[in-house]
């Protein structure tokens, strides 16, 4: 997907078109809560793919990609004529993995903030198994300490 301005005006604009028409045009029952996430177009501007979210259960999802399937058609139809480009782009319906992504990321997280806790809980009351500060440092001179007086 190369990343030209032309494509990517054209991206967010049947972005637009997608999400309006699924919420006002498209009637089918099969239809869940869609949310249209990101729209990506080929550099030639032939190809688009559309990427969506479905709020519930897995049969939900499948009842959803069954009925932008269906309504592909429709939706292509109306891309072509709201865009009013030579060629309509062929459209592609892609369910977007954002929200189990994010959801694995929570769990990392949360993983790793209980093992800060643990860690945290060990180091309390201890202390360095050496000098405080291991480093060595320049010794004073005869000259520097007359100097300080």
């Amino acid at each position: 997907m190369v990343d030209n301005p032309r494509a990517r005006k054209l991206a967010d604009r049947i972005k637009e078109i997608v999400a309006r028409l699924i919420d006002t045009r498209i009637k089918d029952p099969r239809l869940g809560f869609v949310t249209v996430t990101d729209v990506r177009v080929t550099g030639d501007l032939q190809n688009a793919s559309v990427f969506y979210t479905v709020y519930g259960t897995d049969e939900e999802r499948a009842g959803t990609a069954a009925a932008l399937e269906s309504a592909k058609g429709l939706i292509r139809s109306e891309v072509g004529k709201q865009t009013g480009i030579r060629l309509t782009p062929a459209i592609d319906f892609h369910l977007d993995s954002v929200p189990e992504t994010a959801a694995h990321l929570d769990a990392a997280l949360l993983e790793a903030q209980r093992r800060d806790a643990e860690l945290a809980a060990l180091r309390e009351g201890k202390g360095f198994a050496g000098e405080q500060d291991p480093y060595r440092k320049p010794r004073e001179t005869d000259a520097d300490v007359d100097d300080a007086l």
